[in-house]
């Protein structure tokens, strides 16, 4: 039988993939930038002759500006359009790059670097968003596992690119080497990403009262999660105190969000089963990746006598491992769906991790280097479905609050994820020699990936494009009386794609 030839709407044809590499050039140096400079802390204490307490809000000050920013984002572009918030926030993190570079004292690297979170904040969501709409829903599974590998090696080669700077250049570089790719960057956006189509109707009003809440109340919980992955432990009281506090403001934003007409991030969205199993299975990922950077590298140093650029250098097998499951996840999205995606990718992740839960003193360093190129394909077999089936049940309209919603949880998942492998290992290390402390900090990220392959068969039965039939991100209006409620524009056509179509960024 001839086999039927392929659908060229499915296609990452040229213009595609300009946009994608431009906006990749400019996005990954702010991806690179949230872990960079974490390797330098020490080193800009002793420059700037500051306590330890003071420095670290060179890293968490960029991060708190970052988390209260993206959920700006979404609306910035409804308003203003993508490319100019894009060429904006990019220029805002060149300018704190630039800053950075020539700051005198702790205080002023403090404030600009909060400068470089804003910018990055603006820059990320504003990338995903218009990737999303200009792939349109036949090809988001292709374009999320081409951006998502890419995207998924900054946290892991930031660190090693941060060493190197500091072992062999002066600490300014950290941040002087964002200036000329960043200039080179700038200037393709602004001839290559396509001009904003003209606005049909009035722009989204700004959800003040939404605003107030939803940005400090994340702020507050990723803050509390990352002093409780340091010395301070869930039980500090201002771990205890911020926590609360950003939950409150947050649940106080859902029952806002439930009745404004316009909210900042449309928190009904969650009705849709593609939609909320996607953003679980995000979650749950980004808290498997954060521990697994934070307890491979420490792993190498304390269990294997490893220096800290080796240990950097021995996570890279991961990242590849990621950048060889993502673009395959994602060309087999269209095919199979996230629901024998994810749940494969969850149990390759934990065959991955078993290794290092079972590894002694003695295991060959090739071995490992193996487990965590396995972990690292597991990882991009959940990543790219999961995110494709939030893009691929939502309306166009809602892209941006589906961007913002990916990146919210990814990074209340990342700090999650670092606080819970601190303190298990911390518990651990009282009561159990180096290896076995490990060895047990490991077994429960296994936990954590069984859990990703579960959520995975929640999600609805895929099928093909053309062959019709539910798909991931179908919604539950069969059996959800009020499923109506999720969107004004009807989900689940029998494309698996929101009635209105495929939508593209128009020149």
């Amino acid at each position: 039988m001839a086999t039927a030839p392929p659908d060229p709407e499915t296609k990452i044809d040229g213009p595609l993939l300009r946009l994608m590499l431009v906006m990749l050039l400019g996005g990954v140096m702010g991806i690179l930038d949230t872990t960079i400079v974490n390797v330098g802390i020490e080193t800009l204490g002793d420059r700037f002759d500051a306590p330890l307490k003071t420095i670290e809000w060179v890293a968490t000050g960029y991060l708190l500006a970052l988390a209260a920013t993206v959920p700006l984002a979404g609306w910035a572009a409804a308003r203003y359009g993508g490319k100019t918030v894009w060429l904006t926030g990019l220029t805002v993190f060149l300018a704190g790059s630039a800053l950075s570079a020539i700051a005198w004292n702790a205080e002023s690297l403090i404030a600009f670097r909060v400068l470089q979170g804003i910018g990055v904040g603006a820059l990320e969501p504003t990338l995903l968003t218009m990737l999303a709409l200009a792939a349109g829903p036949k090809r988001a599974g292709k374009m999320i596992g081409i951006v998502g590998a890419v995207v998924t090696l900054g946290p892991i080669l930031g660190p090693v690119l941060g060493g190197v700077l500091l072992e062999h250049a002066n600490w300014r570089w950290m941040f002087i080497i964002n200036l000329p790719i960043g200039v080179l960057a700038l200037a393709l956006a602004y001839r290559q990403i396509p001009a904003d189509p003209p606005r049909e109707g009035e722009p989204p009003p700004l959800d003040a009262r939404g605003i107030a809440l939803l940005c400090p109340g994340f702020a507050a919980v990723v803050y509390g999660l990352s002093q409780a992955a340091g010395d301070s432990g869930f039980g500090a009281p201002q771990v205890i105190a911020a926590l609360i506090a950003g939950a409150a403001l947050i649940v106080g934003y859902v029952l806002h969000a439930l009745r404004a007409e316009h909210p900042l991030i449309d928190v009904r969205l969650f009705r849709i089963r593609g939609f909320a199993g996607g953003i679980g299975a995000v979650f749950l990922t980004g808290i498997l990746l954060f521990s697994l950077l934070f307890l491979i590298p420490l792993y190498y140093q304390v269990a294997r006598d490893r220096g800290v650029m080796a240990a950097g250098l021995l996570l890279v097998p991961q990242g590849v491992g990621v950048w060889i499951g993502m673009p395959i996840a994602g060309q087999l999205f269209d095919k199979i769906g996230a629901r024998a995606l994810i749940p494969f990718g969850g149990v390759l992740a934990a065959l991955g991790i078993l290794g290092f839960s079972t590894a002694d003193a003695g295991t060959n360093t090739v071995i490992l280097v193996g487990y965590s190129l396995v972990t690292g394909a597991g990882l991009g077999f959940v990543g790219a479905p999961a995110m494709s089936s939030v893009f691929g049940s939502v309306a166009p309209e809602s892209v941006p609050s589906a961007t913002a919603a990916v990146y919210l949880s990814n990074q209340i998942g990342g700090t999650l994820g670092i606080a819970i492998a601190a303190l298990v290992l911390q518990n651990r290390t009282e009561s159990h020699a180096v290896v076995p402390a490990f060895q047990g900090t490991f077994g429960y990220l296994i936990a954590i990936a069984v859990v990703v392959g579960a959520v995975g068969l929640l999600l609805r039965r895929a099928a093909a494009g053309a062959s019709g039939g539910d798909v991931d991100g179908t919604s539950d209006e069969a059996s959800n009386g009020d499923a109506k409620a999720v969107t004004e524009t009807e989900v689940g056509s029998k494309d698996g794609v929101a009635a209105a179509g495929p939508a593209r960024l128009e020149v």
